[in-house]
């Protein structure tokens, strides 16, 4: 068990169908500030899911049961604007840019709470975020739409930093990404972790997440199969027959 004193996030018995198909039963976890913690499992394991559900991204129609904490206080009924108001930022697969638009204005639309809430400094991050991704400092005025796969998940990152988050929720960072970038862009998610942000990363590249993670679990068909620290992961043999196999041996 990941155990942890104060942790800010904690998941437990969290249960999510679709119609008449269940794809989370009572699934449950933790992380700790400045931690990283990731879920690996297979395509279709519900890893998507248990992260929209965190975030409140999914219909509350009585089809999610099961109780979210973040900082021990319960946002189960609390919609994702306020979720988001409250430290927590999801960064989805899709990464949903605005292509049109610049790099700059697309970082600067993470701030958008922070200026809403008329707060002094609302853009304070852009200086981090440029000192993490070089690469949109440079591209700055171009628009979105014109960067590559890699640019475009380092502007998801980015912007979702702009939020000031505490909780930072990934998924699938590597998705479609070569492999150069894939370890660029988990290099920064370390990173990440020494800014004292926490993160919750869902990874179908599991050699790398467990590389990144402090901690991890295994999600298969809706259930948690295993946990523990994320190098004792790694060094599982069910873990590296299943999830890593000749990759591994390989590298």
């Amino acid at each position: 068990m990941n155990n942890i004193a104060d942790p800010i996030l904690e998941v437990s018995e969290l249960h999510v169908a679709y119609g008449k198909v269940e794809a989370l039963h009572g699934a449950g976890l933790q992380v700790g500030a400045g931690q990283i913690v990731t879920v690996i499992g297979p395509n279709g394991a519900g890893k998507s899911t248990m992260l929209n559900a965190i975030a409140g991204a999914l219909p509350n129609n009585g089809s999610l049961r099961g109780t979210v904490r973040l900082r021990g206080q319960d946002i189960g009924s609390v919609a994702i604007e306020a979720r988001v108001a409250r430290g927590m930022c999801l960064v989805p697969e899709t990464r949903e840019l605005f292509a049109s638009m610049s790099v700059e204005d697309n970082l600067l639309l993470g701030s958008y709470r922070r200026y809403q809430a008329r707060e002094r400094g609302y853009a304070d991050q852009m200086p981090l975020v440029y000192d993490l991704f070089p690469r949109l400092r440079e591209r700055r005025r171009q628009p979105a739409g014109t960067l590559s796969g890699g640019e475009r998940q380092m502007l998801a990152l980015g912007r979702a930093l702009m939020a000031k988050p505490q909780l930072l929720l990934l998924d699938e960072p590597s998705l479609g990404l070569a492999p150069l970038i894939v370890r660029e862009i988990f290099h920064i998610i370390v990173r990440l972790k020494q800014t004292g942000v926490a993160i919750l990363l869902v990874e179908q590249n599991a050699r790398a997440a467990l590389q990144a993670a402090d901690y991890a679990y295994v999600l298969e068909t809706g259930d948690v199969v295993l946990e523990g620290p994320a190098a004792q992961l790694a060094n599982d043999p069910k873990v590296i027959d299943t999830y890593l196999g000749l990759v591994k041996k390989a590298g």
